[in-house]
């Protein structure tokens, strides 16, 4: 509620058997005083209280201890419909449609009896009754002073219709979205094998081609031919990729856990980067590990996620080391597998690690030109991750290299 609205509802005169307006006191607290008392400004301060209530923007209405209305002003009636003299007198039900006057019965006489009550105090959101029988929704704040016939009631009442309407359209929109982008991931999961098909026979071709069974090739020839599998070979990536995060959309990927050992795994992720990394002059370890640190999980999505991290860390270290390493460690009575690949490449801004697994963001424009990609590997590696139960966490110095780590619970036999 704004405070113009709570400077009124604190300082609204209203009749309750006798004249009384309400002043706040030191520390919060209430009471009610006779509006000619010269401590307030007599008939003066009763006059701006009026004023006040009658130029608000909500509606205002007071009730006496039997629920009935003794104040009305301006706002309340352009909102329900009602002059002054037609409410003036009536019960507060007036205002209510059918299902709300029988509740709203039983919790005055509760209140009067016990002095226990749901709404006072709170703001709420119900529906208002207006003078013709529309129903528009409404948010009621409801408040309590002590007249000198018992206590009175005072509502300030907004009409929140267009925020209503509002949030019904966002609300249709988003589930019109939400239904758009599960039909997109579920177009995309079955158009997987028809997207990666024509590209494996492109490959499979050109590495025939390449092998020379059919007669010796030029020297441009096997240069334009190895170009044409290396950018087939890129293109599939990019499309597994999206493919991969469309399945993980759609809920269609398929989980086979299994007890994998870590040393075996790595070794295999090692054996396929380190030429690419060699290539490119950097020194490519893994660090030696116990044998029996395994983990439970699926093998082929773990492959994935760490060839993607330590593709990532070849692809942003000009020169120095990538390495991998592997340690078991216990907290809380679990057994935790930390499998971290570090480099000493470009590093990541702290500025740049909170959006570091964003889809389809790279954080550096320029590295984006010199390195290529479509920001998908970070993203994909986490969601992987997240399938399978486990975490990635990244610590990065800029300009000195970054260490991204895998944690998954640790399988023991």
């Amino acid at each position: 509620m704004d405070t113009l609205a709570r400077k009124i509802e604190i300082a609204l005169f209203f009749s309750c058997g006798a004249r009384a307006i309400v002043a706040p006191q030191a520390g919060g607290d209430i009471r009610v005083i006779n509006p000619y008392d010269a401590e307030v400004g007599g008939a003066d301060s009763a006059a701006r209280f009026q004023m006040m209530a009658q130029t608000a923007a909500d509606a205002i209405v007071s009730a006496d201890p039997g629920g009935t209305i003794v104040f009305w002003n301006g706002a309340a009636e352009k909102m329900f419909g009602y002059s002054a003299d037609a409410a003036l007198g009536q019960a507060l039900t007036l205002l209510m449609p059918e299902r709300y006057r029988e509740p709203h019965r039983q919790g005055f006489a509760r209140y009067l009896q016990s002095g226990t009550a749901h709404l006072i105090g709170g703001t709420v959101e119900v529906h208002g009754l207006t003078r013709e029988g529309h129903e528009f929704p409404i948010e009621l704040s409801l408040s309590v002073w002590n007249g000198t016939q018992g206590p009175c009631f005072t509502a300030i009442i907004r009409d929140i219709s267009a925020r209503k309407m509002i949030e019904m359209a966002l609300q249709q929109k988003t589930a019109e979205l939400e239904k758009a982008n599960l039909a997109k991931d579920h177009f995309l999961a079955r158009m997987s094998h028809e997207l990666r098909t024509p590209l494996n026979a492109i490959i499979g071709f050109t590495g025939t081609l390449l092998m020379q069974l059919h007669g010796p090739l030029t020297h441009e020839q096997v240069a334009k031919l190895n170009t044409i599998k290396a950018s087939a070979k890129h293109l599939l990536s990019l499309i597994n990729d999206i493919l991969n995060v469309a399945e993980i959309g759609s809920g269609t990927v398929a989980l086979h856990p299994e007890p994998i050992s870590c040393s075996d795994i790595l070794a295999e992720v090692a054996a396929s980067l380190r030429p690419e990394a060699l290539k490119k002059g950097l020194l490519f370890e893994v660090a030696p590990m116990p044998q029996d640190i395994q983990v439970h999980t699926d093998r082929r999505i773990l492959s994935q996620i760490l060839s993607h991290l330590a593709n990532n860390a070849i692809k942003y270290t000009e020169q120095g080391q990538v390495g991998i390493c592997c340690n078991r460690r216990k907290e809380n009575a679990q057994h935790y597998v930390d499998i971290s690949i570090s480099d000493s490449g470009i590093g990541i801004a702290p500025e740049d690690q909170r959006r570091l697994f964003q889809a389809f963001t790279q954080v550096d424009t320029s590295n984006t030109r010199r390195h290529g990609g479509v920001g998908l590997g970070l993203h994909l590696s986490r969601e992987l991750a997240t399938l399978i139960g486990g975490v990635i966490r990244v610590q990065s110095e800029f300009g000195r290299g970054s260490t991204f780590t895998l944690t998954l619970a640790e399988h023991l036999p």
